[in-house]
């Protein structure tokens, strides 16, 4: 049990020394409305991480003619998928009761010597915003934990980033572990296969194509391992399932630009298998460890009918793990790999 530290009446208030467990999403609009989707389409297109593109030649162009027409047609998309219960999207959702399964487990395992949280690394609740008030709430210690099961720059290292640069401003700077990816972590490949597994009925399908997020193939070329991540995701995933080589297709979705990014596209890729006679399929997300806007409308929506046009009949989503119980537990043994020596069992 932690006891209170007493100070001085002239010194400021000292809170009793919490370790932070803080999990990091993409981001989401606060709403599908334009000026929501303008700011939040802003904050992401202007990160560097996610376009590189020399700034006085991206800048005129995204305040111009892209933060002039996208929010609308964002908007439109979000409004498909949006839960309107709530007020908010799938994604904050999601996040939301992934924090609250985690938090029941890290209390269960070390009391109230933990807090959790998360944050959005686009939009809110901030990092900021979190950092803060972890701090504020006397976490001395941060187990940062974004939940991208493979490494990306425009994933992973702009969570990290965007985490760094809210310590500079804290006058009390937390220690701080960020965690590397988990991608070939064990518990991880059967949470997955388990999924594929009750979505699939324990069906073998012809073809189970594995659709990761995109990013430009130069990143690959420039030393980024997420491509190599994701091959090995899917041969993983293969082996754990007990499945031949040649079922599961490893694609990129969420294509965007004129430059070659890396391939097969997903959106062309299921096309083709259409066409080729491969009428049902089933499509896996793994990169994504919540649904959101490139799970639920792209997939369900442009790669569903691109399929369909081809001449598709059977085109199963299979969810991402979201707050499958499997799934939160894997996030509490990162987090108890990365806190030792932070905090002692209950």
């Amino acid at each position: 049990m932690m006891r209170p530290t007493h100070a001085p009446a002239d010194h400021p208030a000292v809170k009793p020394a919490k370790t932070g467990i803080l999990i990091a999403n993409l981001g989401t609009p606060d709403g599908y409305d334009y000026w929501s989707m303008r700011r939040y389409l802003n904050e992401f297109l202007s990160d560097r991480r996610v376009v590189d593109v020399n700034r006085l030649i991206w800048q005129p162009l995204l305040q111009g003619v892209i933060l002039t027409k996208r929010p609308f047609s964002s908007g439109k998309n979000y409004k498909l998928i949006w839960n309107h219960e709530a007020n908010e999207s799938p994604l904050l959702t999601i996040t939301k009761a992934q924090t609250r399964a985690l938090a029941q487990m890290a209390h269960d395992e070390w009391g109230d010597q933990v807090m959790v949280d998360f944050c959005m690394r686009y939009g809110n609740p901030s990092t900021g915003d979190v950092v803060r008030r972890m701090v504020d709430a006397g976490c001395r210690r941060i187990v940062f934990l974004p939940l991208y099961p493979q490494y990306a720059g425009p994933t992973s290292a702009t969570a990290n980033d965007q985490l760094f640069r809210v310590l500079m401003k804290e006058t009390l700077q937390p220690a701080v572990r960020t965690v590397e990816p988990y991608v070939n972590r064990p518990d991880y490949i059967k949470a997955l296969a388990d999924s594929v597994r009750r979505a699939l009925d324990g069906k073998v399908p012809k073809k189970l194509v594995a659709s990761y997020h995109g990013m430009p193939k130069r990143y690959l070329m420039q030393g980024d391992p997420y491509h190599c991540q994701c091959q090995k995701t899917s041969r993983l995933l293969r082996e754990e399932l007990g499945w031949p080589e040649g079922i599961i297709d490893t694609t990129f979705q969420s294509v965007f630009g004129r430059e070659e990014w890396l391939k097969p596209y997903t959106v062309e890729h299921v096309a083709e298998l259409a066409k080729q006679g491969h009428t049902d399929i089933a499509v896996i997300s793994p990169a994504f460890s919540s649904d959101c806007i490139e799970t639920l409308e792209e997939i369900n929506g442009e790669i569903k009918e691109a399929f369909e046009e081809a001449g598709g009949h059977e085109f199963q989503y299979i969810p991402c793990l979201n707050d499958d119980p499997a799934h939160i537990r894997v996030m509490l043994e990162v987090v108890r790999e990365n806190i030792g020596g932070w905090v002692q069992p209950r």
